[in-house]
């Protein structure tokens, strides 16, 4: 049984160490533990402060991708790499590395295929009380669409068996947290969580730089990846709140007609009312169209797993992925180091 910690970087030099030290060498249950960082692009010392830590695996990222495009990569990586189990966390050391045997104890003991961290939000004492409500509240509407139960929808601490990440396919280009497990309730995967304690802040937060973009850009997300998700359910609702405003820009029409049998006038009102009725009949042929979307989308994912299955079988590398002591291919025109080979796999 192997186990691959997968750690997403950005310019962590400072906070990778702790984090690495804070990882467990050994797990009950698991033969073997390997750590691999993504490197999305750093622009300091991240990738040789991981090769002095001694980390197993490295994925460099050309340039910055994004949090959901590094797990992503990770993710694959990992599976190439033949981890049997999949643990996702924070460089900046905010998750207890000693809480991961806890992790991934129900994957091992067949209880999950997806494992969530609960951080216990209201007892974070560097969360503001807005930040805490936000987050409880987001964590009940994430409840709600993916038909999970997981009462912290947005950590990142996380345990995937290796079936759970062969069917995981992200697609949005900002987080992984909220689209990873509405795609998990659709997709039927058991999804379990524990609870967890969390280390001292040693940085701020570099996805969110205030509770206002915090609240724009998850909401956002939340209704991209349900509408993607659900696309029949959000637009019928749509073209019903369409439908009832059209009914009742008509209803001082309908009253004077019944009421006093007068068919006369009221022509902002019949327009206005034809308008939401047209509007009403498009958001629900969206719908449909979106469903019939959808339906491709579920076949695409299923065409993914099986390549994936297809890859793993073949033995195919993972991409961007480098040995420990060996960077990226040097600059057009420049020789590589001599004691730093390229990478394996290329000319």
């Amino acid at each position: 049984m192997k186990a691959i910690i997968q750690i997403p970087c950005l310019n962590e030099e400072e906070t990778l160490p702790t984090t690495l030290a804070d990882l467990p060498t050994e797990i009950d249950g698991i033969d073997r533990i390997e750590t691999l960082i993504i490197d999305d692009g750093s622009t300091d010392r991240t990738v040789e402060g991981a090769i002095e830590c001694g980390v197993d695996h490295i994925v460099k990222l050309p340039n910055n991708r994004g949090l959901a495009t590094g797990f992503q990569a990770g993710l694959d990586a990992c599976l190439k790499l033949g981890a049997d189990i999949i643990v996702n966390t924070d460089a900046d050391n905010q998750y207890s590395g000693h809480d991961i045997p806890k992790l991934v104890r129900p994957v091992l003991d067949g209880e999950a295929e997806m494992v969530v961290g609960d951080r216990d939000v209201a007892a974070i004492d560097h969360f503001s009380p807005s930040k805490k409500a936000l987050q409880k509240f987001g964590s009940w509407v994430v409840r709600q669409l993916s038909d999970t139960e997981i009462t912290d929808a947005t950590s990142g601490f996380r345990a995937y068996s290796r079936e759970a990440a062969l069917q995981l396919l992200v697609v949005d280009n900002f987080t992984y947290t909220l689209e990873s497990l509405i795609q998990a309730g659709k997709g039927r995967v058991a999804v379990g969580e524990v609870p967890i304690s969390t280390n001292e802040k040693l940085r701020e937060s570099r996805l969110f730089g205030s509770t206002s973009a915090y609240v724009r850009r998850n909401g956002l997300a939340i209704l991209r990846i349900y509408t993607r998700y659900e696309p029949l359910k959000v637009f019928s609702a749509l073209a019903a709140v369409a439908g009832v405003l059209a009914l009742l820009a008509w209803m001082p029409f309908l009253l004077d007609w019944i009421v006093n049998g007068d068919r006369s006038g009221h022509l902002q009102s019949l327009l206005l009312g034809a308008v939401l009725f047209i509007v009403a009949i498009q958001l629900f042929a969206l719908g449909v169209i979106g469903d019939l979307l959808a339906g491709q989308r579920v076949m695409t994912q299923r065409v993914f797993e099986r390549v994936r299955r297809i890859e793993l079988q073949l033995g195919v590398e993972p991409s961007h992925a480098l040995e420990p002591g060996r960077r990226a291919d040097p600059e057009p025109g420049k020789a590589a180091p001599a004691d730093l080979p390229t990478p394996a796999g290329r000319d």
